[in-house]
Parts: C-alpha cells; sequence; structure tokens
C-alpha cells in the first residue's frame, strides 16, 4: 500500500517518535511506501506532500514537535473540501491515511472515514482529555515542564514573599493543572471542570501567608470563576470554533492583590509545554502507538484508534475517541484538595 502521514492541531513531544515507527516497521516489515503531507489537514486538501522514507525518520526520535509541520485547517468547514481530499488522495495513489492528533484531527478523520476514506487514528494531546485512552503522548512531558517550572516558583515566591501563579495548558480539561499542581506542591489548584470560588482563593492565600510561606497557584487557562464573580476576556474563534485562551492567571493576580493586599505576579507557560524533547515514557508510548497504527492499517482495520488501556495498546472506533471528552472526575479533584491554603 501507499499510506499517507499527518500531524494536526497543536504540535508535541513524541509526534516525531510516531512517524518515526510507522515507517520503520511499514517499510521494514510490511514492505509499504509511505508519504507525508504537511501542515495538518492542509496537506491533503491542497496536495502538498513530502517523501518519507526510513532516511527520512533517522534522528528525528528525541526531536520536539513534528517534521511534517502542523495547522488547526478545518477542512470540513470548506466548501468541497472532503471531495478535494478525496480527490488528490487518489490522484497521488494513497490507500489509507494514518491521521496523528487530538480532537478536532481525529473528528475530521471520524468523518472521512463515513465518506469512505480508509484512516486510522492516532491519539495525540498535551491535555490528556482524549476519549477512550488512559493516556496520550504528550501529556508525561508538558507535566515534567510545568512541575519543574512550579520547583523553581516556589523558591522565588519565598524570597519576596508573593503569591505566584503558574498558568498551564489545559482549555476543557485541567489535567496538567492536576498533576503538575500535586506533583509540585501547589497550594491551590484550579481547573476547567469545576468553577472557582474567588473568594476561597483569596482565603488560602491568605492562610499561607499567616504561617510565613507564600502560596503557589496553579490554574489551567480554560478555569473559569463562578458566574459573576470575575469579568473575563473574550478570545477569537479559532477554525474549529474554540476560543483562544490565556489572560486567567493576570485576572486572578490582580484579583488576590485587590482582595487580599498581597503581591501576586503570573508565569504563564504556554507553548513551553509543547516545545523540547519528549520524556523516556513519551518517546515509548508514542512508538508503541505508531506500531500499532501501520499494524491496523496493514490489516485493513480501518476507522480505529490506537488506544492505552492499562500497559496495552488497543484499538477503538474513532467514535469512541471524540464522542466526548475526558474531564478530570470529581474524586481526583477531591484528592489534590487536601492540600490546598
Amino acid at each position: 500500500m501507499r499510506i499517507g502521514v499527518l500531524t494536526g492541531g497543536g504540535d508535541c513531544p513524541g509526534l516525531n517518535a510516531v512517524i518515526r515507527a510507522v515507517v520503520r516497521k511499514g517499510i521494514g516489515v510490511y514492505g509499504h511506501e509511505f508519504v507525508g503531507f504537511r501542515d495538518g489537514w492542509r496537506g491533503p486538501l491542497e496536495g502538498d506532500t513530502m517523501p518519507l522514507e526510513v532516511q527520512s525518520v533517522r534522528g528525528i526520535l528525541p526531536r520536539g514537535g513534528t517534521i511534517l509541520g502542523s495547522s488547526r485547517t478545518n477542512p470540513i468547514k470548506i466548501e468541497g473540501g472532503v471531495d478535494r481530499i478525496k480527490a488528490n488522495l487518489a490522484e497521488g495513489g494513497v490507500d489509507a491515511l494514518i491521521a496523528i492528533g487530538g480532537e478536532d484531527t481525529l473528528g475530521v478523520a471520524k468523518q472521512l472515514f463515513d465518506r469512505g476514506v480508509n484512516v486510522i487514528g492516532v491519539p495525540k494531546t498535551i491535555d490528556n482529555d482524549l476519549n477512550a485512552t488512559d493516556y496520550t503522548f504528550g501529556f508525561d512531558t508538558a507535566v515534567n515542564i510545568a512541575t519543574e517550572a512550579i520547583d523553581r516558583l516556589h523558591t522565588t515566591a519565598e524570597s519576596h514573599h508573593r503569591a505566584l501563579i503558574c498558568e498551564v495548558m489545559g482549555r476543557h480539561a485541567g489535567w496538567i493543572a492536576l498533576h503538575a499542581g500535586m506533583a509540585g506542591g501547589a497550594n491551590v489548584i484550579l481547573i476547567p471542570e469545576k468553577p472557582f470560588d474567588i473568594d476561597k482563593v483569596c482565603e488560602y492565600v491568605e492562610s499561607r501567608f499567616k504561617i510565613r510561606y507564600s502560596p503557589i497557584i496553579v490554574v489551567a487557562e480554560g478555569a473559569h470563576p463562578i458566574e459573576g464573580q470575575m469579568a473575563l476576556q473574550a478570545g477569537e474563534l479559532d477554525a474549529f470554533g474554540h476560543v483562544r485562551l490565556g489572560g486567567i492567571g493576570e485576572l486572578l493576580a490582580h484579583e488576590i492583590e485587590k482582595r487580599t493586599g498581597k503581591e501576586a505576579r503570573t508565569t504563564v507557560l504556554g507553548h513551553v509545554q509543547r516545545g523540547g524533547t519528549p520524556s523516556a515514557y513519551d518517546r515509548v508510548l508514542a512508538t508503541r502507538f505508531g506500531l500499532q497504527a501501520i499494524d491496523a492499517a496493514h490489516e485493513g482495520d480501518f476507522g480505529k484508534m490506537v488506544a492505552l488501556r492499562g500497559t496495552d495498546i488497543v484499538r477503538v472506533g474513532l467514535d469512541a475517541a471524540t464522542s466526548e471528552l475526558k474531564t478530570v472526575p470529581v474524586s481526583r479533584y477531591e484528592e489534590a484538595e487536601v492540600f490546598f491554603g
């Protein structure tokens, strides 16, 4: 077969490990031919390709980002987009497509499969919010980066007797904030799943200062207060209809200073969490996903996504992966609340 590979949505550490595994096993074991589509769904939409051979994937295992490039192009929103993709795949002799991405990328993959395109999905998101898989690669690296940042914030917070806020990624799910906050010993963790009470947050801040320690607050970018407590900023939408977030940390700092009289500063980690070399865990998980994805493609088991269940890699329907987000359950957040204040 001639198989296309693309990486869509936000980049993350481990994408290159998937590409490498797919190509190495696909060529070395099965004798398939590969073509890379550049910049997510824009590649098959416009017929923009690059060759993918064994030589192309040498040395990319420890590299962050993706050699194929990525984008948030949504072909479903483009008139005739699906037909253009099908025509370009046919013209290029591409028999199947391996799509590596998160909810948006795999949502498009599901719709293409429903319209006759042979697609296999590989789950990728640092937010760890894809349903039907225990973990996604990129998450472990992002948590490690955020945890190291929190460790560093503790020392400068104590030196200057400030409340320091660390804003991490997490639009609808607070997994990064929860894990990094717990690992880093944060005094408050705020996640999108539970609207926060700014008065309670300020109580935690003041109680921390009373024992001569400086509070560290970890907040996911999608966290929001109880309705009516604080004015939030509105952002523009991307191609998938998501608001571009960012700024909750600064709003928190302003409110904390106003309500407690204590100095507060914000560090926004942003794309630092996405960049750089993947952790060992993410390299192994991404590699295993890639190996299983090419097996599924070789067997013609299309419309599936590879997923982690326990320590096993299994196949699930793309619909199971994209029907709903995997959010932080109440019980997990309650575990962290024990350490607040």
